[in-house]
C-alpha cells in the first residue's frame, strides 16, 4: 500500500476562498513536498482542479513528479458523465490507477439510478483504462447506500476511497463505515480528529488532528481493509483549525503534515 499527501493534507497552502496565501501551493510544489516527506504519492483533489488546465501543464506536472519519483492520483467532484469522463482521461494521462471521485457537486446531488447509470456508462472506459473508480464516502449518503452502489455496478473497476471522518456528518462512525466498505476500499484517506463536548455542555464539536493525536484508530482501521488486499494507497488529509493568522495556520498545517506522515511510516511498518 503506498502512502501520500493530498491537496486536502494542505487545504490551506492551497487556497481557502477568502483566506487565501500570498504565494498559493501548486501541484509541482506539492509534490516537491511529497518528495521532501518521503511518501510515495500525490493525490490532486477538486480543490486544486486538473481539469481545464492544458496539455503542455499537465505534461509539465507529470515529468516534474517523474524526475522525484513520486506518483499522480487524480480526484474530482461531481459524478456526471462528461466530468467522470474527463476524470479518467486525466487519470490515464498521469497513469494513476484510482480515480477519487466525490459524487456531488455545487448545486447537484444525483439520485441512486443517475450515480448508477452514469458509473454503468464509463465502465468500459475505466475497464480500457486500468482506472478503478474510488467513490469517495460523504455526508449525503450512508455508508450501504455506497455499498450498493458498487455492487450494483457489478465492476471491479469500482470502488471506495474510505474516508475516515466524512460519514459522521450523517450520523455514521468510522468502525461501522469500515466495517461496510472494508472489502471495497482501494484508497484510504486517513483523517484523525478530535470530539471535544461545548459549553454549557449542550453538544459536542468535531475538529481535525495530526494522525496519532486524535481518536482515530488507524491500525484497526487498516486490519480490516488489508484482507481483502485492494486498498491502493492511504493518503494523509487533514482538518487543520484556523491559527490567529493565516501564517500561523500554514505554519500549523506543515507541523501536522511531518507529525503525520511519522506516525503513518510507524503504523504501515506494523505486520
Amino acid at each position: 500500500m503506498q502512502k501520500g499527501i493530498s491537496t486536502y493534507t494542505y487545504t490551506w497552502a492551497v487556497g481557502v476562498p477568502g483566506s487565501m496565501p500570498e504565494t498559493p501551493m501548486t501541484a509541482d510544489s506539492l509534490i516537491s513536498k511529497a518528495a521532501d516527506l518521503g511518501v510515495d504519492c500525490v493525490q490532486l483533489a477538486d480543490n486544486l482542479p486538473l481539469a481545464g488546465m492544458d496539455t503542455g501543464a499537465l505534461a509539465e506536472i507529470r515529468n516534474h513528479a517523474r524526475q522525484l519519483r513520486i506518483n499522480i492520483e487524480v480526484g474530482g467532484r461531481g459524478l456526471t458523465e462528461e466530468n467522470l469522463h474527463q476524470h479518467i482521461d486525466l487519470a490515464f494521462f498521469f497513469g494513476s490507477p484510482v480515480l477519487r471521485m466525490v459524487i456531488d457537486g455545487k448545486n447537484y446531488e444525483p439520485d441512486l439510478d443517475t450515480i448508477v447509470a452514469v458509473i454503468r456508462n464509463a465502465l468500459g472506459t475505466l475497464e480500457s483504462s486500468q482506472v478503478t473508480l474510488a467513490l469517495e464516502n460523504h455526508d449525503r449518503l450512508h455508508a450501504a447506500t455506497f455499498r450498493e452502489i458498487v455492487e450494483w455496478t457489478g465492476s471491479r473497476f469500482t470502488g471506495i476511497c474510505l474516508d475516515c471522518v466524512n460519514s459522521m456528518g450523517i450520523g455514521e462512525g468510522i468502525d461501522t463505515v469500515a466495517e461496510i466498505l472494508a472489502p471495497y476500499t482501494v484508497n484510504l484517506h486517513i483523517k484523525d480528529f478530535t470530539v471535544k463536548r461545548v459549553s454549557p455542555k449542550m453538544g459536542f464539536v468535531l475538529e481535525g488532528a495530526p494522525a496519532g493525536k486524535g481518536l482515530l484508530d488507524l491500525q484497526t482501521i487498516l486490519e480490516k481493509i488489508r484482507p481483502y488486499n485492494r486498498c491502493h494507497s492511504a493518503i494523509l488529509e487533514l482538518w487543520t483549525p484556523p491559527a490567529v493568522t493565516l501564517a500561523d495556520t500554514l505554519e500549523r498545517e506543515d507541523s501536522w503534515a511531518r507529525e503525520s506522515i511519522a506516525y503513518i511510516n510507524k503504523i504501515l511498518a506494523k505486520p
